[in-house]
């Protein structure tokens, strides 16, 4: 998923709090904080900081994120990549220097809400 296919596209400049909701594939270049939604893809460039708990089809992180992601499809941690969260998805690709610091559920659901808030409180406390 590339940025020319992308509905929303939050900018290197741009912070964006609260609730975010959407349909179609998101690019995060600056920064979230909340939680971001969509149908469809996700993907968190580089220099991205997300402080957000993610629900989506497919996603792919470069950049950092805080938060519990629940992909319904494929989640891809690239080299420079940082998941801080607990993760649920169907398939699961981290390349050699990702890192993920979480519980991982590759059933695209997460096993019980208490498991989610458990990483919630975590970000919270940093």
């Amino acid at each position: 998923m590339g940025k020319e296919n992308a509905e929303t596209i939050i900018g290197p400049s741009v912070h964006v709090e609260g609730n975010f909701q959407g349909a179609g594939d998101i690019v995060v270049e600056g920064s979230v904080a909340g939680t971001l939604k969509t149908t469809s893809n996700v993907r968190i460039g580089e220099s991205a900081k997300v402080k957000a708990d993610i629900e989506c089809d497919t996603i792919y992180v470069a950049g950092e994120v805080r938060g519990n992601i629940i992909a319904k499809g494929q989640l891809e941690i690239t080299q420079s990549g940082k998941v801080q969260g607990n993760v649920a998805c169907t398939v699961l690709s981290i390349a050699p220097g990702a890192k993920l610091h979480g519980k991982c559920a590759m059933n695209g659901k997460m096993d019980s809400k208490e498991e989610a808030e458990e990483h919630a409180d975590d970000r919270k406390s940093e």
